[in-house]
């Protein structure tokens, strides 16, 4: 008997954890797939309903809005942060004086919170306190930005915001990169006469694909984040200009109590991240191979 325990303690102390993260994440995570089954309201409903909520979710032009929104973020926050991020990295791999308190000032963003951020550029962007009033203060009465009052530009001053905070972490990231490369390399392309921009272009960046493709995926998962940051700018405004699929569920579930919706759009929302995860995890493993 004494054995046995001693043999099974370990088991038997990890058991109730065990058991405590089986039902409250992955029991959850069954119960929130079932409810999107059905047609729950505020109080779950048990009776299935089918695919009715998934059929209804893709009928509703405000879950196109919110889709459309989220894609646009997506695929401008990439394209910036990779682009501002490979300048950046190219800029202090130069080893300039100061390179210190740049990399700081560059990494300082990351430092904050989506919610701080997202308050911080409403008050910038603001036409009746920020960039407008100031220009305008200075003399130039026709200056006009009010991107956060145009139902067409909102959504872009998210992605101003977005790219503000995270291309600090990817200019570090890239310089990391940069700087892992051979010196002998760099070295034998400039006895061939090779230029610091044919180095950069034609030896350090194509080193560096992996860690670009890691940045993309990274990234794509803040992405799915920023509920955050839309909240803090514009609350999905004006109207539902900048509404995206995080803000959308919430409105499903705590503003127009539909409970069940609120759910189908968590459910395609995992199988969007599992599917992130996935081809990390492929990406790893090549890497590792």
């Amino acid at each position: 008997m004494f054995k046995w325990l001693e043999k099974n303690l370990p088991k038997i102390v990890m058991a109730p954890a065990v058991g405590l993260i089986g039902w409250f994440v992955y029991g959850f995570v069954l119960w929130t797939l079932y409810i999107s089954f059905t047609n729950s309201k505020i109080l779950p409903k048990y009776e299935l309903w089918g695919f009715g909520q998934y059929e209804k979710l893709w009928a509703s032009r405000k879950w196109l809005i919110a889709v459309d929104n989220l894609l646009i973020f997506t695929a401008l926050f990439l394209i910036f942060c990779v682009v501002i991020g490979i300048i950046l990295a190219i800029f202090l791999d130069q080893k300039i004086r100061a390179e210190g308190l740049l990399r700081t000032i560059y990494l300082y963003p990351m430092a904050l919170s989506f919610i701080v951020t997202g308050t911080a550029w409403k008050w910038i962007l603001n036409p009746t306190l920020g960039i407008q009033k100031m220009f305008r203060d200075w003399g130039f009465e026709n200056f006009t930005f009010d991107w956060l009052v145009d139902r067409e530009m909102a959504i872009y001053t998210i992605v101003i915001a977005g790219v503000w905070q995270s291309a600090g972490f990817v200019m570090a990231l890239f310089l990391a990169g940069l700087r892992s490369v051979e010196d002998e390399i760099v070295k034998a392309a400039k006895i061939d006469g090779a230029s610091e921009w044919d180095i950069t272009r034609f030896i350090r960046l194509p080193l560096i694909k992996p860690i670009i493709f890691l940045v993309i995926i990274f990234r794509s998962i803040d992405t799915l984040k920023i509920f955050d940051l839309v909240w803090g700018i514009t609350g999905g405004g004006p109207g539902i200009s900048t509404e995206v699929v995080q803000t959308y569920s919430y409105r499903m579930a705590f503003g127009f109590l539909e409970m069940s919706k609120s759910m189908t759009v968590m459910v395609i929302f995992s199988m969007v991240v599992f599917t992130l995860i996935l081809i990390y995890s492929k990406f790893e493993g090549k890497s590792d191979e």
